[in-house]
Formats: C-alpha cells, structure tokens, sequence
C-alpha cells in the first residue's frame, strides 16, 4: 500500500503531547547543521521576501507534479518558464515564485527530485506540507527564528493566542540590531508579520482566519522518518540528532523525538536502539531518493 496515499491510520498517528520544549542547543551545533547564522549565534540577515510569498502550497505542488527528474534544475526551470506551467498572467509574479521555489526547493541538487516523486504519488496533505515546512523554514532565517525564538517560547509557557503586537516588537528590534538586509518602516513590518502568520498557518504551524493561534503540534509518522533520514545525513550521530534544534520548528522536546523514533522503529521505517549512553539509529536505505521509496511503497 501506498504510504503516503491515504491518512495515516490511528495507530500511526503522533499527536505530540504539549509538553516543555527541549532548549536550543549551542550555536556552534546550529551553524554546523545549516541554520544560517554568524558568529555571534545570529541569523543571517533578513529578507522581505514573504511579503510576495507566503507557503505558495498549490503553486510549489504544481511545479513538482511537472518537474522532470531527467532535466537539470536550470532546463526544468527553463521548461516552466517557456509553457507557463503555473499559468500566471504576470510574469513578474511567475519570476517570484519560481525565484521563491528555487530558494526553499532547489539548493541540493537531488531534493527537487525527492519532492516530486512523493507529489507524484499522491502523498496524504499534512505529510507532504510537514516536509515543504520544514525546508521552507530551514532556507529562511526569518521565519525559522520567529518559530524557534517567539512561538516556542510562548508554546512553553502555555500561551496559545499570538499577539501580533509581539511579532511586531520582535521585528522592529531585529531591525534595529541589524538583522534585516535593508532598513525597515513601520508599514513593512506590518505587511512582514501578515506574510509571516498567514504563511505558518497555510503551513498549519498556526490556526484560525483572523485571531491566530499555535495549532496542536502534529508529525505524521512519515514525514518525521523523512526529516529525521535528512538529518541523519547532515549529523551522524543519533545521540545528537535527538537535539537537533531543527524539532522546536515542530515544537517537540527531546522526550518527543525519542518517541517518535521508537514509533518508527515498530513500522519498520528505521532502527533505533539505546543501549546506555549508546544511542544506534540506522535507515533501511542510503540515500534519500532511496528513503522516499521506502515511505512510499
């Protein structure tokens, strides 16, 4: 049976308890895994970006429904170009998007790839958008910060409502420390923090039309076997994998993850054994194309 097909039954369901969230680990630990940050621990410079973007759901499923795996990058992009595959009206608009896709999508050569191939066999909607979240967050410093830095912090503290004035403070400070690749007003801050709460939400990190709110953290058990495989390959070590900051983009805390992994063993999609202070996480696959067909059979 397809994996991805159909909704995951109960049993393979994680609804993650709200339990406190594990600390950030050490900076040095977060700019060896990616997270785009100086030496100071700081994010790399911000972009307004999300103004014009958003989560761009339909749109990124359209382009990996029509991506050729025996194209390169620049010739799929080429192709999208020349038959307006997202059939947009203003090229401009199509230019955005594909330079957005490009940003989240494209930046490992086989990740376009991957993506298409769960798209292509009809992945169920939370398992797929789980996995676009997480490399969207990854690839844009301002959105995984206001995540791992705002939102997992009030989620601690059992606060649920999101004040927007907060996220708003939040900005202008980080403007006024330099983190943001040009100055900006009040007005800009204002369309950023719209970009940025209606982008969580699209991507189901936050609820509701008008007054938001953190939704229930939830990982399909799929789509935590893919980051943890993808994680596996950017840090070896199954020991500190588990405290990985990149879980607080899905606010789970070390005891969460760790459950996780045993659910995943029990389905067959990896091993994991602690025996002590030794920790032995294994994948039935080498590569992540190969992984993808194992989530996907």
């Amino acid at each position: 049976m397809n994996g991805f097909a159909q909704a995951a039954p109960e049993r393979q369901r994680l609804h993650l308890l709200r339990e406190r969230p594990m600390k950030m680990t050490p900076t040095t630990t977060m700019r060896r895994q990616g997270w785009n940050t100086d030496e100071r621990g700081i994010s790399a410079q911000y972009s307004s970006k999300i103004i014009k973007a958003g989560a761009l759901l339909p749109d990124t499923k359209a382009l990996l429904s029509a991506w050729d795996p025996e194209l390169s990058v620049s010739d799929n992009l080429q192709r999208m170009r020349h038959q307006n595959l997202l059939g947009k009206t203003s090229r401009s608009r199509a230019e955005d998007i594909l330079a957005i896709f490009r940003q989240r999508y494209l930046a490992e050569d086989t990740a376009a790839r991957v993506l298409a191939t769960i798209v292509r066999r009809q992945s169920n909607g939370n398992t797929l958008e789980r996995i676009l979240y997480f490399h969207t967050v990854r690839a844009d410093p301002l959105l995984r910060d206001v995540v791992t830095e705002i939102l997992v912090p009030q989620w601690s503290r059992g606060a649920m409502d999101i004040d927007v004035r907060e996220i708003q403070v939040a900005l202008k400070k980080w403007v006024q420390e330099g983190r943001t690749s040009s100055v900006w007003g009040d007005y800009t801050i204002l369309r950023v923090t719209r970009g940025i709460l209606s982008t969580l939400r699209d991507f189901g990190v936050l609820q509701g039309s008008v007054k938001k709110r953190i939704a229930p953290a939830y990982l399909s058990i799929q789509a935590f076997s893919y980051i943890a495989f993808y994680l596996k390959h950017h840090q070896p070590s199954g020991t500190m994998l588990i405290d990985l900051p990149d879980w607080n983009l899905f606010f789970m805390p070390r005891e969460a993850v760790e459950r996780c992994l045993f659910e995943a063993h029990q389905h067959g999609l990896l091993e994991y054994h602690v025996a002590g202070s030794v920790t032995r996480l294994t994948f039935p696959a080498t590569t992540l194309e190969e992984y993808v067909d194992v989530l996907t059979k």
